[in-house]
């Protein structure tokens, strides 16, 4: 059988509504997600990020890491450039370039964020990759049916990847019509949940509200319609408690909220439920005026020692779909919780959910104002700092994390450092360079370059985000935000944390 039969099958597969039923979900939600995870919780529970909550917890800043070793420029095994710097022994394949073709006949959109893979079987690995268009005219990229607010570009596309084959097999649109599709996450159901970061709605140009978390299945066609009970704000990410069904999400915003959403039927979002915003038991430190009255709250991005731990209360949002306070431009979801003594995270951005934990990046968070790593832990409702970046060749600013199956985080970078990386942070307290962008079209690098569709990429894209790093056993997949484009990397994982 050819590749392009290949393709048409596993195309017509997904196609059926339901064919996720025959589907692994994220792996950290399935059988062996959990037995790996279990590993690493009893690692966790004790730690430095072995002394959770000791205050003696302290991150080391490595170089490189010293089991996978230094990095080098790698050619790429599609195109042969060289667009990534990794350690020996791991190799890529790049895909779904702006522009390319997709196999539905629509353009591959541009800036492309948060991703994960959501599905999984024998033969194929499916993932949901959002793409943060903000225009509210350039219209939408996909079909009407699974478009939200037509004037309006942001959305998801769905890819498929054959791990046995190591290749790409398609792409397709799968939601568009929304705004700055940052992040998200996925599910235990085989979905991801594609999150708005914005407030825009008739207001300001677009022709319906805005700031909305939608749930994009791995198969068939995805609902256009917002889960507005999960609340309306600039959202960046959620991550899905497995063991509940409670969903958390995090706030791009200064000060913002940490929520969590706890739905009226565990794994069924869209029916409604109840949402929550965090309240740590400590002292107040700031206040917030809002309507003409000043509101204490607590800030967690002023310095604290890597170890801080606080318990955690939680208080109701009883309007979950007020974008605004009343006639202000003013977030009418935090302000609810701030008047209520709630606490604040200093853009909050990357939630991933990871060995029972919830993993939380507030991205210009801490003295340094480079970024923090929070985890959450639902069962004993504490929140502690794991790690604060102090600047220089420490962290620049995280924005997207991720879990892997070997029990560390990885971290996207999103600041103003060039070349910008993917940092591994490991159990034991090592943070280290695990790849960095190599993206240098110009002149004095690789030189402009031009795609099958004809678009041409050319200029310095060495200091643009990484995004959507994701695991799937052997697999590591992340983008590159711009000029976008996907990789799927492999190698001696096992040599090392990650």
């Amino acid at each position: 059988m050819s590749h392009h039969d290949d393709l048409i099958d596993t195309l017509r597969d997904l196609s059926k509504t339901d064919a996720a039923k025959e589907m692994d979900p994220h792996w950290t939600y399935g059988r062996r997600g959990f037995l790996k995870s279990s590993v690493a919780a009893a690692a966790t529970v004790g730690m430095p990020f072995s002394v959770l909550g000791s205050k003696a917890a302290h991150a080391v800043q490595l170089p490189y890491s010293p089991d996978y070793g230094q990095l080098a420029p790698v050619a790429d095994e599609t195109t042969g450039l060289p667009l990534l710097q990794l350690p020996q022994g791991f190799k890529y394949w790049s895909f779904g370039w702006t522009g390319d073709i997709m196999n539905d006949g629509v353009a591959t959109p541009g800036a492309h964020d948060g991703m994960s893979v959501v599905a999984s079987d024998a033969n194929k690995l499916v993932l949901v990759r959002n793409h943060e268009q903000s225009s509210k005219t350039a219209g939408s990229f996909a079909s009407p049916k699974v478009t939200y607010d037509p004037k309006c570009n942001g959305g998801t596309t769905n890819i498929v990847f054959s791990p046995s084959a190591k290749q790409w097999v398609g792409a397709y649109a799968s939601i568009s019509g929304t705004i700055r599709n940052c992040a998200g996450g996925p599910t235990p159901w085989n979905s991801w949940i594609s999150c708005e970061e914005t407030s825009d709605g008739t207001h300001n140009g677009a022709t319906k509200q805005h700031g909305y978390c939608f749930d994009v299945p791995a198969t068939g066609a995805a609902k256009p319609v917002p889960m507005t009970d999960m609340g309306c704000f600039s959202h960046e990410a959620v991550a899905v408690d497995p063991v509940t069904g409670i969903i958390y999400e995090t706030e791009d915003s200064t000060p913002s909220g940490f929520y969590r959403f706890i739905p009226t039927v565990a794994g069924r979002p869209a029916m409604g439920g109840k949402l929550q915003m965090m309240k740590l038991v400590v002292a107040t430190n700031k206040s917030q005026n809002i309507g003409g009255v000043s509101y204490p709250y607590f800030d967690t991005s002023v310095a604290f020692p890597d170890g801080t731990t606080w318990d955690v209360e939680w208080v109701d949002i009883d309007e979950p779909n007020k974008p605004f306070v009343s006639g202000t431009s003013y977030g009418g979801v935090v302000a609810q919780g701030l008047m209520q003594g709630a606490s604040s995270i200093k853009r909050g951005e990357g939630c991933w959910y990871g060995n029972g934990m919830i993993f939380v990046c507030s991205t210009s968070g801490g003295a340094a104002g480079k970024g923090q790593i929070f985890a959450y832990d639902p069962r004993r409702e504490t929140f502690t700092q794991l790690y604060a970046s102090t600047g220089g060749a420490a962290v620049d600013n995280p924005d997207n994390i991720a879990w892997s199956p070997r029990g560390s985080l990885i971290l996207c970078e999103d600041g103003s450092a060039n070349p910008q990386a993917l940092r591994g942070l490991t159990m034991d307290g090592s943070i280290f360079p695990f790849c960095y962008n190599n993206l240098n079209f110009s002149s004095s690098g690789m030189g402009s370059y031009t795609r099958p569709s004809g678009r041409v990429f050319s200029g310095d894209n060495r200091g643009s985000e990484l995004a959507g790093a994701t695991f799937h056993d052997e697999w590591l997949f992340v983008n590159i935000q711009t000029p976008g484009i996907t990789f799927a990397i492999t190698g001696p994982w096992d040599n090392g944390a990650l």
